[in-house]
């Protein structure tokens, strides 16, 4: 199976001190409806910026950017879902309260705290092993942004309230056409194989991103790719520059997603030569990594799944909890002592 193949760069047990395993998983994200990135409210421009076209083309372009953020916020949010279904988010021992994002009180003990990492207001820290960079589109962004104009119906099915006055609600809101294409590397750091499947779950499962995702943003991911290594492969950045490379003829929206896998393809099969690669998935050896992975979440496995994966961390459950006893002792507690 191709999780053995990757033995050698998995961790057997999770650890809380890092040991130079690397996994890269070559991801690329296609919208399947129209999509907004951006950081700040509505009427701000997307996410974009200036950058070299290829690697031997030197023409300056403007990429569209889908940030780090952007990609780990909702496909950490889709695992926690899971994780609360099946009891398995914890409570803060300070105040009480059920494990939750942007809330400053992670209860540090979930399978999402171990592995994407928390910071908790008060003290202590868990820095995330999912090492994540922005994502480039292929295209320029003027050949992907459209204008989409935003008017408020009211209930009467008009513009003109039950007085006859006009709807003032008008707002112009650029979008990312569907269709667009991101390229994004993603860097595992000293998984194991457990965690390895939670997180390409995430990947794979996630539909939605972007702002007012219940309406658009609908998004696939695929993944082209899998390497070990001793060490991080190649940028997000490097790789859309040497694909758009590959591609080269004169392109234009929408990209044929065959011919973009092919030439992607084509690009990471050189990383093998790359300093620090041990390894890299066959196209047979992906696909059964991928059907492992989809094995583990299936409604038959999933639950024996996510609670084993759970189960792995209680030893340093216990060393922090413990810790966090001993800290919360007052001065003049009086503490046992071995004779």
């Amino acid at each position: 199976m191709s999780i053995q193949k990757l033995s050698s760069v998995l961790a057997t047990t999770y650890e809380n001190f890092p040991k130079g395993r690397f996994i890269t998983l070559v991801v690329l994200r296609t919208t399947h409806s129209e999509t907004i990135f951006r950081t700040e409210g509505s009427g701000e421009p997307l996410c974009s910026e200036f950058v070299q076209a290829g690697v031997s083309n030197d023409n300056i372009i403007q990429r569209l950017v889908m940030t780090k953020r952007k990609q780990v916020a909702p496909e950490r949010r889709y695992g926690r879902e899971h994780l609360r279904a099946h009891e398995l988010l914890y409570t803060n021992i300070k105040d009480g309260s059920l494990c939750s994002l942007n809330t400053n009180s992670p209860c540090e003990m979930c399978v999402d705290c171990f592995l994407y990492g928390f910071a908790a207001g008060g003290g202590g820290a868990q820095k995330s092993r999912i090492w994540t960079e922005d994502a480039f589109s292929i295209l320029p962004a003027s050949d992907v942004v459209g204008d989409r104009t935003i008017n408020a119906i009211y209930e009467n099915g008009t513009m003109r309230d039950e007085k006859g006055n006009a709807s003032t609600a008008l707002n112009t809101s650029e979008y990312i056409k569907p269709g667009v294409h991101f390229l994004d590397v993603v860097t595992l750091k000293d998984v194991t194989a457990d965690e390895l499947r939670y997180i390409i779950g995430n990947i794979l499962f996630t539909s939605r991103y972007g702002a007012v995702s219940s309406r658009v943003g609908r998004m696939e991911n695929q993944i082209l790719g899998a390497f070990g290594s001793i060490t991080e492969l190649p940028s997000s950045l490097e790789l859309v520059q040497a694909t758009y490379d590959v591609l080269g003829k004169p392109l234009e929206h929408p990209l044929n997603i065959n011919q973009l896998s092919t030439a992607c393809k084509q690009v990471i099969a050189n990383w093998q030569n790359k300093r620090g690669v041990s390894l890299q998935l066959s196209e047979s050896e992906l696909t059964d990594l991928i059907t492992d992975v989809e094995t583990h979440w299936s409604e038959a496995e999933r639950d024996n799944f996510l609670k084993r994966l759970s189960q792995s961390y209680e030893p340093f459950r216990q060393v922090a909890a413990e810790k966090k006893k001993a800290k919360g002792k007052g001065k003049n507690t009086p503490v046992e002592v071995e004779s």
